[in-house]
């Protein structure tokens, strides 16, 4: 099991170059065709996707790994898991289609200010099962460990979702923009669908299995997990997003808004090996010595990956912004160090929260996320109110860094265990 990690990432080089590659050819277009206005705009529609979608799968996509993953040697129990995943799925994107479809006009004019973009919520409301589905299947397929097949899937449905998100982009701007937010990730289910098609668990018995109320109430817990996220930390960056842009200006949320895609573009080569090794890696460890000791080994490879890529980044800056940004975007080079810092210590902090997902904590996982997220918003206004945008990932900073702290007090047993 000790070189594990390193497998994964090695694995996950091409997939996740590609997904890097992809994502800045995709920020491009779009900074170039709606501008830093419009990137704040579809980032208050990013936010609230993000909400729904999670909403829309049960939040139970964690669930289904860790689940998967510790029983996969029996076959009848990962069934039952499966089978009622599945029940979960369907009923929760089946409710969250109705509200997107029923109430369209008023959720776009209050997350997009105008009526104009109902037809964003249609769109969204009749595709959304689409992404539940494949979110099922992945989970399924992180449980069973093949990260083989999960590099191969992330490959092609980047590809596709790329070449997706360029043609609406260029054929209707920002209307093109905002339809591919909601959509891409629903068009991805046929790729993964195909390329799963032959996997031993892609049966019809696997879906089909009797209700279990045991099984829904251990995924109740990780919906709990996951709506909390879901709803916090994108609320928060509404409520900031929107504060920047009547307070300061559209340009100034959308400045922000392209830091924060540099962000999750480069940290995805950390979280796309914490979804495919970490997740089910943990959940499987019940011995608290070898739980220690796979902790402390992911520190020893991720740390110092993430430390190189920051510096890179952060000595790269005006070159990223040059390929990636129009020269409206050029005022947000004073937020890589604060941002950069952040992300640090977030990766570092989720190394240890994983645990509390990984063995179902799911209390203590919704106090410290409730806190921190309030957190987050209170220091981030506080910060702004003196420093204007670079408030705002000042505030990002020195939250993580609080939870790093709060991560290592409530996880103090197991890194010190002898």
């Amino acid at each position: 099991m000790g070189i594990d990690i390193i497998k994964v990432f090695s694995l996950n080089a091409l997939s996740t170059f590609v997904r890097m590659l992809a994502g800045m050819v995709s920020v491009k277009v779009v900074a170039v065709i709606i501008g830093p206005a419009g990137i704040a705009l579809l980032g208050q529609l990013n936010n609230f996707s993000s909400i729904l979608l999670g909403m829309a799968n049960g939040g139970i996509n964690s669930g289904i790994t860790k689940y998967v993953a510790e029983y996969k040697d029996d076959e009848s129990k990962v069934k039952g898991y499966i089978s009622n995943a599945l029940r979960i799925t369907i009923v929760c994107s089946f409710v969250i289609s109705l509200i997107l479809i029923l109430f369209c006009k008023q959720l776009s004019h209050l997350i997009l200010l105008s009526e104009d973009y109902y037809y964003v919520f249609i769109v969204f409301g009749i595709t959304i099962s689409l992404f539940t589905l494949n979110g099922l299947v992945i989970s399924i397929l992180n449980g069973y460990k093949e990260f083989k097949l999960y590099v191969r899937v992330s490959i092609f449905g980047t590809i596709a979702g790329l070449l997706y998100s360029i043609l609406l982009v260029f054929l209707w701007g920002l209307p093109g923009a905002m339809i591919n937010a909601v959509t891409f990730q629903s068009i991805m289910f046929f790729v993964t669908l195909w390329m799963c098609r032959k996997l031993p668990w892609m049966k019809r018995e696997y879906f089909v299995q009797k209700l279990n109320k045991p099984n829904i109430k251990q995924y109740l817990g990780y919906s709990l997990m996951t709506l909390t996220t879901l709803a916090l930390l994108p609320t928060c960056q509404m409520l900031l997003r929107g504060y920047v842009m009547s307070e300061l200006s559209p340009a100034d949320a959308g400045i922000w808004e392209g830091m924060n895609r540099i962000s999750n573009m480069y940290l995805s080569v950390i979280t796309s090996a914490f979804a495919i090794y970490y997740l089910p890696r943990l959940s499987e460890i019940s011995n608290l010595v070898e739980l220690r000791s796979e902790i402390f080994r992911c520190y020893k490879v991720i740390v110092p990956m993430l430390l190189g890529i920051s510096v890179l980044i952060f000595l790269l800056k005006r070159i990223i912004l040059w390929v990636l940004f129009t020269p409206e975007f050029y005022p947000m080079e004073n937020l890589f160090g604060w941002q950069l810092a952040g992300d640090i210590f977030k990766m570092c902090s989720w190394l240890l929260s994983y645990l509390m997902v990984a063995k179902a904590m799911t209390s203590k996982f919704v106090l410290t996320e409730i806190t921190f997220n309030l957190s987050y918003l209170v220091l981030a206004f506080l910060f702004m109110k003196y420093n204007g945008i670079v408030g705002l990932v000042q505030g990002y900073l020195i939250t993580y860094i609080l939870y790093m702290i709060a991560m290592c007090i409530l996880f103090r047993k197991i890194l010190v265990v002898r």
